[in-house]
């Protein structure tokens, strides 16, 4: 486990535990519009083709301001790394928002397990490295949208461990990585403009903090 790893498991740990046991100490006004809350997030990305001996992990962090009952928005940033092959690494920043729709007929508030369908848009930051000659690499900025389904598991009236499960499309030039015939790693920016789809994951811890309005 790297330092950044043990970094986020320590302020994720010190984060619920601190919010657990201040459960009862504060108030929110007695309506579902404003809620700003605050979470960390473990994203899992199956880019690289859909690859999972390749699969992006990673750590983030998001805000949600609640619209009204039913509405929900999530705002984040994600930082992602993954292999390509053995001879590469990937690198990825995310930073974005969604919207989220909760379903079933009782009130959100009012339930335990809490389903929702996302949707949403993000920025991302991708570079890909030899991981033999780190001066040879390739970078692109892309645009994306996702959209998915989701739950939040509302543990407390303020706490909920939440899962999302979206689909991500990128919109930008692409980048490929592969091994030359003198095994040199060689990156390959295709001309014009790509779809890069993949399956994206997310798990979340979050707290209510205060009620904007």
């Amino acid at each position: 486990m790297n330092a950044l790893n043990k970094t986020i498991l320590f302020l994720t740990l010190l984060f619920t535990h601190q919010f657990l046991i201040g459960q009862e100490g504060m108030k929110i006004k007695n309506k579902p519009g404003g809620i700003f809350s605050l979470g960390v997030r473990a994203p899992l990305s199956a880019f690289n083709d859909g690859d999972w001996r390749n699969m992006g992990t990673g750590a983030g962090g998001q805000f949600r301001i609640r619209i009204a009952e039913r509405l929900n928005t999530d705002w984040f940033f994600d930082y992602v790394t993954g292999n390509v092959g053995n001879f590469a690494s990937r690198t990825d920043y995310h930073i974005g928002w969604s919207v989220a729709y909760y379903l079933g007929k009782k009130s959100p508030d009012e339930v335990k397990v809490q389903p929702y369908v996302i949707a949403g848009h993000c920025f991302d930051y991708t570079n890909q490295k030899d991981n033999n000659n780190r001066s040879n690499f390739s970078e692109r900025w892309s645009s994306a949208v996702q959209a998915g389904f989701g739950t939040h598991f509302n543990l407390t009236k303020r706490f909920d461990v939440s899962t999302t499960l979206q689909y991500m499309i990128h919109m930008g030039t692409d980048i490929r990585a592969e091994k030359d015939v003198n095994n040199v790693v060689v990156f390959e920016k295709q001309s014009g403009v790509n779809l890069e789809g993949h399956i994206f994951f997310n798990l979340s811890l979050n707290y209510k903090l205060v009620d904007l309005w």
